[in-house]
C-alpha cells in the first residue's frame, strides 16, 4: 500500500459517507436551504477528489476539483461579500 492509499474497506466507508453527503446536499437544494448546499458539498467533493486520486478515475478527480473550487468560492463569497 502506497503512502496516500487506504484499504478497500476504508475507501468504501469514505464513498458511503460521500453518498450520504450527496443525498443531504440534494435535499438541501430541494428544500432551498442555502448555504447548507455548499457546506455539505465541500466534504463530498473532497472525499471524491481523494478517492479519484487513489484509483484509475482521473476524470472524476478533476471534475470534483472544479466543483470544490466553485463551492469554496461560494462559501468565501457568502461570508465576505455583503448583501
Amino acid at each position: 500500500m502506497g503512502r496516500f492509499e487506504v484499504s478497500e474497506k476504508t475507501e468504501k466507508l469514505l464513498k458511503s459517507v460521500a453518498l450520504l453527503l450527496g443525498i443531504a446536499s440534494a435535499l438541501a437544494i430541494v428544500l432551498d436551504l442555502y448555504p447548507y448546499t455548499m457546506f455539505l458539498s465541500v466534504p463530498f467533493c473532497m472525499i471524491w477528489v481523494y478517492c479519484g486520486w487513489l484509483r484509475t478515475e482521473p476524470q472524476l478527480k478533476w471534475i470534483n476539483i472544479l466543483f470544490l473550487g466553485l463551492y469554496a468560492y461560494g462559501i468565501v463569497r457568502y461570508f465576505f461579500v455583503p448583501v
